[in-house]
């Protein structure tokens, strides 16, 4: 079984993703690391990088190709990725919302912990957070739509949409745990 969690920035995707692989035992695939990554490798934020992507589809097809040749080789991982649910169909499809505002300060607050993205030279205040998030928004659905005819923000397209915005850490691993149990069990 395959799970793939998307969602919106300060959701809480990548770290619930990542605990969940760990409770379960599962090996996790981070595609949000990888492609900042391949943004720095080319010395690009990624904003940049995203922004190079609207006219250059490689930038999206590489990794997006790494994800098929996942669920084509291996079983039982987590995933997280924006497109991750496309490119993984007969995975559980997971969402996390959240409000902006308060996505955008989850953010900030951990930048301001980590100070290690390649994105953060230009994310002085929680402004500047909020200002990249929606650019960020307008590029993937132009990438998109452009390359894929999709909306990863479409609620309509995942199993389960759980909106983070009033939880905590806990709370949101509960929810999703229990979800991906239950669809375990009845997977059997």
């Amino acid at each position: 079984m395959i799970i793939s969690i998307a969602g919106q920035a300060g959701s809480g995707k990548s770290t619930i993703a990542q605990k969940l692989a760990k409770k379960l035992g599962w090996q996790y695939y981070d595609m949000g690391t990888i492609r900042r990554l391949k943004a720095k490798s080319l010395k690009l934020s990624l904003a940049e990088y995203n922004k190079l992507g609207e006219n250059n589809p490689q930038s999206d097809l590489e990794l997006d190709q790494y994800q098929k040749n996942l669920s084509k080789t291996l079983d039982n991982f987590v995933i997280s990725g924006r497109t991750s649910w496309h490119f993984i169909p007969n995975s559980i499809k997971i969402y996390l919302d959240v409000e902006a505002n308060v996505g955008a300060k989850r953010v900030w607050l951990e930048l301001k912990k980590k100070n290690s993205r390649n994105e953060d030279k230009n994310l002085k205040t929680i402004e500047d957070v909020i200002k990249s998030q929606q650019q960020r928004i307008k590029s993937d659905i132009k990438r998109y739509k452009k390359y894929y005819q999709i909306n990863v923000y479409n609620h309509k397209n995942y199993d389960y949409i759980l909106d983070t915005t009033s939880l905590n850490k806990k709370q949101v691993f509960d929810n999703i745990y229990n979800y991906t149990k239950k669809q375990l069990i009845i997977d059997k």
